[in-house]
C-alpha cells in the first residue's frame, strides 16, 4: 500500500513537468523545423512570460483567477511581439545564417536577462494560483469485501496541477489543429518542406519566419504562465527550460512535433518518478546519458529525418 500511492504521486508530478516541457520544447522545435534556426534565447522568452505574468497578476485587483487569466492572454502576446521584433532586427539582417543566428540569439539572451534584472529585480516572486484545493490521492486494493480505498496520510496534489496537465493537452490539440487544419498551418508546413518552392508559389517566407519565431516564443511564455504559480518567477529561470528543451528536441528529432511530444513525456515522467524515489540530480544525469546514446546510435533523433 505504500509503494502504489507514492508511484501515483510521482506519475502526476512527472505529468505536470512533462506538460510544461512539451509546450516549451514544441516552440523550440517549431522554430528549428520551419526556419532551421537554433534559438538560444528560447529560455529567456520563457522567463519573459513568467515575469510578465507576475506583473499582470499583481496589477489586477480582485480574485487571483482574473489576474491569472489576464496573464495567460497578455504574456504570450508580449513574448511573441518581442520575438518578432528580434526576427526583424537581427535574424533577417543576418539572412538566417545558422552560425550568425546562434551568436545573435545569445546576445538576445543576455539583453532579455539583464533587462529583467534591471526592471524586475533579482528576487524570486510567486504568482498566486487561481485555485489550489488539495486532493487526496487514493489507492485502491481488492480485499475480501470488494474494492477498498485507502488515503495515505500526506499524499495529495493540488487541483491547479491537474489543471496544468489538462490545459497543456488542450493547447497541444489546438496546435495540432492549427498545423493540420488551417491555411496558416499549411503555409508553415510548405515553408518547412521547401523554402524555394514556397517562394515560387508566392508565399511570403520572411513573414512566415517572423510569425513562426513569434509563435515559438509565445508557446514558451504560455508554458511559463502555467508553471509560475507552482514555481517562482526569477530573472535566471530560463536556463533549465532551455537545457531540457534542447534535450527533448535532440531525443525526439530536430523539427519533429511528434518526436518532441514523445520525448517531453519521456523526460518529464522519468524526471518526476526518479525525483520522488531517488534524486533530482540523478534524473538530469539520466537525461544527459539518453542524449549521448541518441547522438551515437540515431543522430537524427527518434522521429527525425536525416539531413541531406
Amino acid at each position: 500500500m505504500e509503494f502504489g500511492p507514492h508511484l501515483m504521486l510521482a506519475i502526476l508530478e512527472g505529468a505536470v513537468g512533462a506538460s510544461v516541457l512539451a509546450l516549451t520544447a514544441l516552440g523550440l522545435s517549431l522554430v528549428f523545423g520551419v526556419m532551421r534556426v537554433v534559438n538560444v534565447a528560447h529560455g529567456e522568452f520563457f522567463m519573459l512570460g513568467a515575469v510578465v505574468a507576475w506583473f499582470v497578476a499583481n496589477s489586477i485587483a480582485g480574485h487571483p483567477a482574473i489576474g491569472f487569466l489576464a496573464a495567460l492572454a497578455i504574456a504570450p502576446l508580449i513574448a511573441g511581439a518581442v520575438a518578432m521584433l528580434v526576427d526583424r532586427l537581427i535574424l533577417k539582417n543576418v539572412a538566417y545564417d545558422p552560425e550568425a543566428t546562434i551568436v545573435g540569439t545569445i546576445g538576445v539572451l543576455y539583453i532579455l536577462q539583464q533587462s529583467a534584472l534591471m526592471i524586475y529585480g533579482p528576487e524570486a516572486r510567486p504568482v498566486e494560483p487561481p485555485f489550489s484545493h488539495r486532493i487526496a490521492l487514493p489507492w485502491v486494493e481488492w480485499g475480501e469485501n470488494g474494492l477498498a480505498f485507502f488515503y495515505p496520510w500526506g499524499l495529495s496534489i493540488t487541483s491547479y496541477k491537474l489543471f496544468v496537465i489538462v490545459a497543456a493537452i488542450a493547447i497541444l490539440l489546438a496546435f495540432w489543429l492549427v498545423m493540420s487544419r488551417t491555411r496558416l498551418g499549411l503555409i508553415m508546413r510548405a515553408t518547412q518542406m521547401d523554402r524555394e518552392t514556397a517562394l515560387a508559389f508566392g508565399i511570403p517566407v520572411q513573414r512566415v519566419y517572423s510569425i513562426v519565431f513569434g509563435f515559438g516564443a509565445a508557446l514558451a511564455a504560455l508554458a511559463a504562465v502555467l508553471i509560475v504559480p507552482i514555481q517562482q518567477a526569477h530573472y535566471l529561470m530560463g536556463h533549465d527550460p532551455l537545457l531540457l528543451s534542447f534535450i527533448v528536441v535532440i531525443i525526439g528529432g530536430l523539427g519533429s512535433v511528434r518526436g518532441t511530444i514523445v520525448a517531453a513525456l519521456l523526460i518529464g515522467m522519468s524526471d518526476g518518478i526518479i525525483s520522488v524515489f531517488l534524486s533530482p540530480t540523478l534524473s538530469k544525469i539520466i537525461a544527459t546519458l539518453l542524449v549521448a546514446l541518441v547522438l551515437v546510435f540515431r543522430p537524427q533523433g527518434l522521429f527525425g529525418k536525416k539531413m541531406a
